[in-house]
């Protein structure tokens, strides 16, 4: 048994994706249910089931350096099943590779989360975007491709930086300070509302199939409100979003 073998053994994993994925992703998740395709959305909640196993690191060691390695064994798991060998036993790990999405792609997502090993703020703007494009952007992007391999992926850039604005907002007021530290809620508000009306633009290139995966940013301006969102105003608001491709 390696050192990487003892730093992944905290916890049996979760077998039944989506139940964890409703559970500790209920935004997605929901958004998922618009996917008619039953293996299209089998595999995207695997997607979702992946970003949480990285996301969720951070949270779950005492030090940088463990959390390294537990990224490490994400990103040598990918990087494992695109040299020919057989998948780690892990059902996140073999729910992405039987679904087909780009390995390197899924290993860049790993190496992407030691950013979320420093507690420091980032500085600038330019440091913020790179991490939700890295992060945030990453998933609605592989989602979007998973439900419509022929779909141009930029269309989601600029909903995917919604919603990740939003998540580094909600991560503030859990406690977690990733924005710059002179950044208001009023700061936050105006990016999220940019962002927000460029992906309204850009979203009318991307195919109905393709859109449950953008459809979670239609939450974010109200998830940067001074409230939390009922599951009824949520299921309205995703609803809205997938009936008039708009967020």
């Amino acid at each position: 048994m390696t050192t990487l073998d003892i730093a992944h053994r905290d916890n049996a994993p979760d077998a039944d994706l989506d139940a964890l994925v409703r559970r500790v992703d209920p935004d997605r998740w929901l958004a998922s249910r618009f996917i008619a395709d039953p293996k299209a959305r089998a595999d995207v909640i695997a997607l979702y089931a992946f970003n949480y196993e990285l996301a969720r690191v951070a949270g779950g060691v005492s030090n940088a350096l463990m959390g390294e390695i537990r990224l490490t064994w994400w990103r040598e798991a990918m990087e494992e099943i695109a040299a020919g060998q057989i998948a780690r036993k892990h059902p996140a790990v073999q729910a992405v590779a039987a679904a087909g999405y780009p390995l390197s792609a899924l290993a860049e997502m790993a190496q992407a989360r030691l950013a979320d090993l420093d507690d420091a703020p980032f500085e600038t703007e330019a440091q913020v975007l790179a991490y939700v494009d890295a992060t945030a952007g990453a998933v609605m992007m592989l989602a979007a491709w998973r439900l419509d391999a022929k779909a141009d992926l930029h269309a989601v850039q600029d909903a995917a930086r919604t919603y990740g604005l939003a998540g580094l907002w909600r991560l503030k007021r859990a406690g977690v300070q990733r924005l710059p530290a002179d950044w208001t809620q009023g700061d936050v508000r105006r990016r999220v509302d940019a962002a927000r009306r460029k992906a309204n633009a850009a979203l009318k290139a991307l195919p109905v199939a393709a859109f449950p995966a953008a459809a979670p940013a239609a939450l974010a301006m109200a998830q940067t409100g001074g409230r939390e969102l009922g599951a009824l105003e949520t299921q309205v608001r995703l609803t809205w979003a997938v009936a008039t491709g708009r967020i």
